[in-house]
This record gives C-alpha cells, structure tokens and sequence, in this order.
C-alpha cells in the first residue's frame, strides 16, 4: 500500500482531535520510527491535551530503561511482536495513558547488533487500557529512511483508526 504525506498527516490530525473529544490520552515509544509518530500526533493545537509524553528508544538499552523486560529482548529478540507489545504496555504505564504505541523494526539494512533485523519488517503494538494488539508489516523498499518512517506511520494509523474506532463501538 502507499500511503502519502499529505494524508498521514491529515489521518494523524483526526486522530488527534478525535482522542481530544473523547478526553483520552496517548503516548509512544518508538525505535525505527523516532518519534514521527509522537511529531504527528503533535501537529495539531491542543494536542498537549492527550500526549502524555513519548519514548524514542533507538538502542536496546534505552528500550530497556524505559520499562521493557531485557528477558524479553533476549528471548524474542528486539525486532519482534513481543518487543513491540511491551513497548506499548511499558510507556502506557510510565505516563498513565489510555493508549500506548510500541513500534520496533528495520529499514533498509540489517542491524549488524541484532540477528534478528529484517529490512523493511515492522512490528507494532497498541495497548489501550491494558488490551494489547500486535502487527506486522512488510515494507516496500523506499528511497530514504524518511519514507520508510513515513510508511511505517502510514501501516501504524491505518490499524490505529481501526482499534479506536472499536473502541468508541465498544463504549456506545
């Protein structure tokens, strides 16, 4: 799927407004994407009312200040569905939010630290007040580190939108 800057953006700025109506928080700890996610949901004014704060943890060791089980890393390994979901449960809980984002992966070359990068392979992980959902993407090849993250965001709002949106079904 291609996804387009101009409606990643917007799709972060509906995101935005609608966790604002609603009065709900978020927040991220992001590796491969480093911090666009937090940026985009940013974008928008009033949104210091719902980001509670975010994580950007490039390396294994800040993964693991930030509250994700180095066991974790060692078993599953630091590009993988179990990462990710930590992650998510990991800032959700540092910050108090309804919703945690966790997104771990690789672009365009292998991490030589870590036997377990796949280039383009993302995973994710949405914990909203303690339910968590993990995904998987493969990524196209892109140009620039720049629109792999722009792709990953694009994966990542596109199941994002999904989950809140069941989550207002559910609250109805």
């Amino acid at each position: 799927m291609v996804f387009h800057e101009a409606e990643i953006r917007s799709g972060y700025e509906e995101i935005t407004r609608m966790l604002i109506r609603r009065k709900s928080s978020i927040t991220t700890m992001e590796s491969c994407t480093a911090g666009l996610l937090a940026t985009l949901l940013t974008n928008t004014e009033g949104s210091s009312e719902i980001l509670k704060g975010a994580f950007v943890t490039y390396s294994n060791e800040a993964k693991i200040r930030a509250g994700v089980p180095e066991e974790v890393i060692r078993k599953f390994g630091v590009y993988s569905q179990e990462t990710a979901a930590e992650m998510a449960k990991a800032c959700r809980s540092a910050f108090g939010a309804e919703t945690g984002i966790g997104v771990t992966g690789s672009f365009g070359n292998p991490d030589p630290a870590n036997r377990d990068s796949v280039p383009g392979r993302i995973f994710f992980a949405f914990d909203c007040g303690g339910r968590v959902r993990v995904f998987t993407r493969e990524l196209s090849p892109e140009p620039s580190r720049y629109e792999y993250k722009l792709a990953a965001a694009g994966h990542i709002l596109e199941e994002l939108r999904k989950v809140l949106f069941e989550e207002l079904q559910e609250e109805s």
